[in-house]
């Protein structure tokens, strides 16, 4: 049982992270007020321009700026996935350089994590996952998750990511862009057109009238599959005569323009592509610009970024051109997409809005708090502990094997899970929505996090824990570093005195003082929430 003391820490700490809305906390208020932009040529400002003119013209007030503290967590989980170190928050928070914000972005940019954790989201929407319902055979769940790495990791033009996925051809064992096909349950011309317009243009074909869906199908109805020697292995490509029903004499792009196909000449998949990749489409580029925000920010201008139809308008659509122009004129470049989102003060807000409204949330008045994605929350608690985790897989596979240091957030298969990953929300990538990640939190989560031998094991295995009574910086110095290692920030004064009060209990040594205060900022939303 832990001590009264504690109990009264976790309870103070717990009731302030939940009053981040009420804007009471301290450490969340410490930023300046945030002052509307004039124009201006930087990309960053303009974004900002037409956010607080949206807000001006429906009267709301935005947020203040957020804490340094605040930003280096918040810009590190959203860009990377990870939390920052002890020596790296102790670094950003003591510099007096005016320009640490816009440098740490680019130092997070270029972190190999990156291309871990995007790779992650990209992986959701494309189904990477082996077996049941998505039939993929593990390695080629591994060439496919190795080729969107790849293609992260070099920053790909995002239209030519989108091309080869549309035209991929060849061995699913041996390209992987051509799992895009393979991974879908569905794989009929109909099914096929109805996952490409959800992945590409954020339309969701069941509620398009069916004609419409029957119009696009004709673009897919050359799309075989042959199975080869090895178990398993099917060759994607296209075949001329494939057609049999004659779908692609029906063919009309999505937008009403009537589509002249013949397969003897060319591959419709690539008349479609040509159309969906004009700069001029707005299917396409104002899409993947909203998905981008919405990883960033928490919740999009089109809200879900896979629901795009026309009773479900942008709640900022002069907002939602301007990312569409700039990834427009950037061609395509995602990272460059995200570099201008991060070095906004509309992500700089704090999380405590000004009015805690539905359309202050709509309209970014303030950064949205959101529960941390299983695989990030996992990632943590394995990086503040110095702790591994087993990962399993229910396909007795080589490639299903998974070494214990291999990070969540890096994990290729969907299929390769834990029971923690489970209880936290895990998406099962069966079908590319994004409302398969579950981002609520529920009584087994806290459960799990304040009870479970899984945590307190890995709690007290953990070198703060383990070292405490060596830290020669005294009660002070422990506390700073396992503050600066949970939450990124140090403590307040207020938090100092009741862990005084705690570390002057006859029972407690430095060891069981330092696992407590683990214990406790684990079990408090601001560890739980990214705000």
């Amino acid at each position: 049982m832990r001590p009264t003391a504690l109990i009264t820490l976790w309870i103070a700490a717990t009731v302030s992270g939940l009053a981040l809305a009420e804007g009471v906390h301290p450490v969340f208020e410490s930023g300046p007020v945030v002052r509307p932009p004039a124009e201006s040529e930087n990309p960053s400002d303009e974004l900002d321009r037409i956010v607080f003119a949206n807000l001006d013209s429906l009267g709301l007030k935005p947020a203040n700026l957020s804490s340094d503290a605040v930003f280096l967590r918040r810009a590190y989980l959203v860009t990377i996935g990870t939390l920052p170190r002890e020596d790296e928050a102790r670094d950003f928070l003591e510099s007096q350089d005016e320009a640490k914000r816009a440098l740490l972005v680019e130092r997070l940019l270029s972190r190999p994590e990156y291309a871990d954790y995007w790779a992650m989201k990209w992986a959701d929407v494309l189904r990477v996952k082996a077996e049941f319902p998505i039939k993929l055979w593990p390695n080629a769940v591994q060439i496919y998750h190795q080729w969107i790495h790849a293609s992260v990791r070099d920053n790909k033009p995002f239209h030519q990511f989108a091309q080869e996925l549309l035209v991929g051809s060849g061995s699913n064992f041996r390209e992987g862009q051509v799992n895009f096909y393979r991974a879908m349950q569905d794989r009929s011309p109909r099914g096929m057109a109805a996952t490409v317009a959800l992945t590409f243009m954020g339309e969701r074909a069941e509620k398009w009238p069916p004609r419409k869906l029957d119009a696009m199908a004709g673009f897919f109805a050359n799309v075989a599959f042959k199975p080869t020697a090895e178990w398993k292995e099917e060759i994607v490509y296209f075949d001329p005569t494939a057609d049999k029903d004659g779908l692609h004499k029906q063919a009309i792009f999505p937008d009403g323009t009537p589509a002249a196909l013949d397969p003897g000449k060319a591959d419709p998949r690539l008349v479609f592509s040509q159309w969906l990749l004009r700069p001029e489409n707005a299917s396409f580029s104002r899409v993947a610009a909203n998905r981008v925000w919405t990883w960033l920010m928490g919740r999009g201008i089109v809200h879900e970024p896979d629901d795009f139809r026309p009773d479900n308008p942008p709640s900022n659509p002069e907002l939602l051109a301007f990312l569409e122009r700039e990834f427009i004129a950037s061609r395509c470049d995602l990272k460059r997409l995200v570099r201008v989102i991060l070095n906004s003060r509309t992500f700089a807000l704090s999380s405590l809005p000004a009015q805690d409204t539905p359309e202050a949330a709509t309209h970014f008045a303030h950064y949205p708090l959101r529960r941390l994605e299983a695989e990030v929350l996992i990632d943590a608690l394995n990086q503040i502990t110095k702790t591994k985790e087993s990962y399993s897989s229910p396909i007795p596979e080589p490639f299903t094997f998974i070494p214990e240091d291999v990070r969540g957030i890096a994990l290729p298969d969907g299929s390769i899970t834990s029971s923690f990953l489970e209880l936290f929300g895990r998406p099962p990538r069966d079908t590319g929505y994004q409302f398969e990640r579950n981002l609520e939190t529920n009584a087994a989560q806290r459960l799990h996090l304040l009870n479970s031998s899984h945590v307190q094991k890995k709690i007290e295995a953990c070198p703060l824990v383990a070292t405490a009574a060596a830290d020669e910086a005294g009660l002070p110095g422990l506390v700073e570093t396992i503050y600066l290692t949970v939450l990124s920030r140090p403590p307040t004064a207020k938090e100092l005195d009741i862990l005084q009060t705690h570390a002057e209990s006859p029972v407690t040594d430095s060891r069981a003082f330092a696992a407590d205060l683990v214990w406790s900022l684990f079990n408090q939303p601001e560890f739980l929430f990214n705000h």
